[in-house]
């Protein structure tokens, strides 16, 4: 259909035929047909996937990588095929690295999908027969059973106790009561109780449906389209890199430049001889390494957080989540357990505690803190025997995991009864049913009869002022008492205060003789037994985590579909928004973007609110300068996720529409796994650092030799080929070691850094500047000593190469710490990783020395025992130098803060 007319939910169902041309005994074959040709399947567009060519041309998207295509381009018109070769093999291994990680984070969250064929049950011809969902068309007339998904949104024609769990589409809790009856035009999406809605999930009853919308004009469907309108902002790490990447590439440029005017006009030098000069300058300055260092960093990342239950579908978000300020999450099944228990039991004289969590039916019972046996309790005893009786859900244990069928809260009952020691076999053995009145919302209650050798009794479950009314008497240790209205009122008040939801239950004794029961059973004469309070509780790891976040800085906002009372409570017990009131979902929504920017940093609860609400939180705190994370698992977060800087949906109950726009997927659905992510994530930012800050010396050295040369006049040094070797060999074999090296102390105790923070600080780039100093003196200086003495040149690039590598692994044993000396067990030997690769590193370095293969290719030579101890202690100088300048350091703070004796510096 064209476009989806307007408030399906407010008209009433004879209006709904007429207009779609459809009668209630469903289309015909032949109709059917037609409609499917006119208005498509029922499918949402899919998303258009990069294919395998394209995902690996993308990994040469990098403006340091085109510096480095381009000096190949060149080489190559020039004749120069080694150094053209060794360039575009470089750029080759940085490609495939991106590739290949990218293809595994693809890969890893693949396994996590459950892909299943929906199928829909219509009416056709007058008969019902099962089609495939994506056949459904305008018109049809859908059956609805407990346990379906509903195929297409629907508007309703015909319910029976129909209970529908939409919280994929508006975030509430529970499962919604469905009624064919039309509602307000105006009313909100979770409010329509006449309509279905396209991937909702039947929990109970039955119901009969007239299709309204199919494919992109479903509400899922209308979500779909505003995701693909939805901007993905770059992650601080990419901008980070980006800015640093153009100013590398500036410096880079205007360096060789003016290195090759000066050397042709006040050298010179031939035009031709000066470009491959000015090639080897690029080739040295060019970290040609950092892209595919930074890329098997974040993949390494990757495999980590896999293993902690968080699947990475794009690389730059393993680091992104070590930069948020703020995380948004979803309370029911991620900060809570998603498994409704009963926490608290109100009779007429006593207010019982109930421990345990989840649907495991171990726990204590205790009265003003003092534990106790629920049998020696006969009032409480026989609540929860009622509730047991009274109960169509099942209590099933799978491979030690407790789970339930049915409804949660009926089920909250069935684990309640395990706690007090009940057997629900042995009591319906004992107690059998002989009749039940099921839940339906017009009602409010469930019902059974039972027969036992005690006589016959009905036991009924239900809302509070519902069973009030049916109630004249009360339970009570020594028998039963008239009932107290009042009393049971402010216990209701008291106990919704604590943001529990409510269920009374009541029992009345009936003639043995009765067989069935009707409504007009249900009318009066009860005896109130209980008042039960259930929540939905705070899983215990997420506690922790939401500390551990506002240790480090980060604040934790919840945002719920449940009521203003319930959501306080849990953030209360999770500690977030204590002492701040909750913001609803209607008051939200009086809000312009301006006032809402003012007040989202102070509120720390949203209430009652649609998963829709979390795309304008997003854009409200980005607007403040936040990195945001943003929780989701419907396919109306879909679009926040997509808008916040990381995306973390749900891998157990998320959507796929969820998983498609986040950038990570929780495998378990725990908040917790999203906190271990983050300290992941700062962790790999602060080792990008030390390798950046061990890589550009190192190019910095080779650059400032190759500049000494050209501009006095001298041989030179390195070649274009050695610069290369010296870049994507050693320097990435000793670097990758930085990538494992472990957290340092307190890192979630310190503030996420600023998104504006320059990669480089004042410290690193007087760094830099020392250690290539450092680099060239050690090895320029040698180079030549060589060449006075008489060696061959060969010889002496070989010996120049080679103490560039050794200060090379001189200063990763310093990069270890920016400030704390390496000279001791911990520095030397605390990540075995940086042993292990300069171990790999000197066979490689043997190989380019004596094999003749290499020899041919790079120019190397052969070198003696002698040339070996002078290139050691040059290379040497880097370790020293940059020792000396930590001591010093480290003095000069010592005395700045010596007033303050408590600080530790590292």
């Amino acid at each position: 259909m064209s476009e989806m007319p307007p408030a399906w939910h407010a008209q009433d169902s004879e209006t709904c035929f007429a207009r779609l041309r459809a009668e209630r005994s469903g289309l015909s074959s032949a109709e059917a047909e037609a409609r499917l040709r006119q208005y498509g399947p029922n499918r949402l567009p899919e998303g258009r996937r990069l294919g395998p060519l394209m995902r690996f041309l993308r990994q040469f998207h990098n403006l340091l990588l085109y510096l480095m295509l381009g000096a190949a381009a060149i080489t190559a018109l020039l004749g120069h095929w080694v150094d053209t070769w060794v360039i575009v093999a470089a750029v080759l291994i940085n490609a495939v690295i991106g590739f290949i990680q990218e293809g595994r984070a693809e890969s890893a969250l693949a396994s996590i999908r459950q892909l299943l064929t929906a199928h829909a049950t219509v009416l056709r011809d007058g008969h019902a027969r099962e089609i495939s969902a994506e056949g459904l068309v305008p018109g049809d007339v859908v059956l609805l059973n407990a346990g379906d998904k509903v195929p297409a949104d629907l508007r309703l024609v015909e319910v029976r106790n129909l209970r529908i769990e939409e919280a994929a589409l508006t975030g509430e809790s529970l499962p919604v009561d469905k009624d064919p009856e039309p509602v307000a035009d105006q009313a909100p999406l979770g409010d329509r109780f006449s309509m279905a809605w396209s991937g909702t999930l039947v929990v109970n009853g039955q119901g009969r449906g007239l299709v309204v919308a199919t494919g992109a004009h479903t509400q899922l469907g209308h979500i779909n389209s505003l995701l693909a309108r939805v901007q993905q902002l770059s992650t601080p790490l990419l901008r980070q890199i980006d800015r640093f990447g153009r100013w590398l590439a500036v410096v880079i440029l205007g360096l060789v430049a003016a290195t090759f005017v000066l050397g042709v006009l006040w050298r010179g030098h031939p035009p031709g001889d000066m470009f491959i000069m000015a090639v080897a300058l690029t080739a040295s300055a060019i970290p040609e390494g950092l892209p595919a260092i930074m890329t098997v960093m974040l993949a390494l990342g990757v495999q980590r957080m896999a293993r902690r239950n968080a699947i990475i579908r794009r690389l730059p978000a393993v680091e992104a989540l070590g930069s948020v300020t703020v995380i948004c999450s979803d309370k029911t099944g991620t900060l809570t357990r998603n498994e409704m228990t009963v926490q608290r039991v109100v009779s007429a004289e006593a207010v019982y505690s109930v421990e345990g969590v989840g649907y495991a039916p171990l726990g204590s019972f205790s009265r003003d803190g003092v534990a106790l046996e629920p049998r020696a309790e006969p009032v409480l005893q026989a609540a929860i025997r009622s509730g047991l009786l009274c109960n169509h859900a099942r209590l099933l244990e799978v491979d030690g995991d407790w789970r339930i069928e049915g409804d949660p809260t009926e089920g909250a009952l069935l684990v309640l009864a395990g706690k007090a020691g009940l057997d629900l076999a042995e009591e319906a053995a004992a107690t059998p049913r002989s009749d039940a009145i099921p839940f339906a919302s017009e009602h409010r209650f469930t019902a059974s009869l039972h027969h036992g050798a005690d006589g016959a009794s009905i036991h009924v479950v239900g809302a509070p002022e519902r069973i009030l009314e049916m109630c004249d008497r009360q339970r009570v240790r020594d028998g039963e008492q008239p009932l107290d209205p009042d009393y049971w009122r402010r216990m209701f008040t008291d106990t919704a205060a604590h943001g529990l939801r409510m269920l009374v239950i009541a029992e009345k004794a009936v003639d043995p003789t009765q067989r069935q029961l009707g409504f007009e059973d249900m009318e009066r004469g009860f005896t109130l037994l209980a008042l039960v309070g259930i929540i939905d509780p705070p899983r215990s790891e997420a506690i922790e985590a939401v500390a551990e976040c506002q240790r480090a800085g980060i604040r934790v906002k919840m945002i719920t579909g449940d009521h203003a009372d319930t959501a306080r409570t849990i953030g209360a017990q999770l500690g977030i928004g204590v002492g701040r009131p909750a913001m609803t979902g209607a008051e939200l929504e009086m809000l312009d973007d301006q006032a809402l920017r003012k007040i989202v940093g102070e509120i720390d609860v949203f209430a009652r609110t649609s998963p829709a609400h979390k795309l304008r939180l997003v854009q409200a705190l980005q607007a403040s300068g936040e990195v945001v994370a943003m929780t989701g698992d419907g396919v109306n977060d879909a679009p926040a996720l997509k808008r916040a800087d990381v995306g973390v949906a749900m891998g157990h109950k998320g959507t796929e529409a969820a998983k498609e726009a986040g950038d990570v997927v929780l495998a378990d659905d725990n908040f917790a796994t999203i906190v271990n992510a983050v300290r992941e994530g700062r962790a790999i930012y602060e080792n990008l650092k030390k390798f950046i800050l061990f890589m550009l010396p190192t190019n910095g050295g080779e650059a400032l030799v190759v500049v000494a040369a050209i501009l006095f006049q001298l041989a030179l040094p390195l070649t274009a080929a050695q610069v290369l070797w010296i870049n994507m060999v050693t320097s990435c074999a000793l670097s990758l070691a930085l990538a494992a090296e472990p957290a340092e102390p307190g890192l979630m105790r310190r503030p996420p850094r600023s998104p504006s923070e320059a990669l480089l600080s004042g410290l690193f780039v007087w760094r830099v500047i020392m250690v290539s100093v450092l680099m060239m003196i050690g090895a320029l200086g040698l180079f030549l000593w060589e060449l006075q003495r008489g060696s061959e040149l060969e010889v002496a690039r070989t010996m120049a190469v080679n103490v560039v590598v050794a200060s090379e692994m001189f200063y990763l044993l310093c990069s270890r710490s920016l400030f704390a000396s390496v000279l001791n067990r911990q520095g030397l030997l605390g990540n075995p990783w940086v042993l292990v690769s300069i171990a790999a590193c000197v066979p490689l370095q043997l190989l380019y020395t004596y094999a003749p293969p290499l020899q041919k290719v790079f120019g190397s030579a052969a070198l003696d025992a002698g040339e070996w101890a002078r290139v050691i202690a040059a290379g040497s100088l880097v370790l020293i130098g940059s020792e000396l300048e930590k001591w010093i350091r480290r003095r000069i703070d010592n005395r700045r803060e010596r007033p303050h004796p408590q600080t530790v510096h590292g």
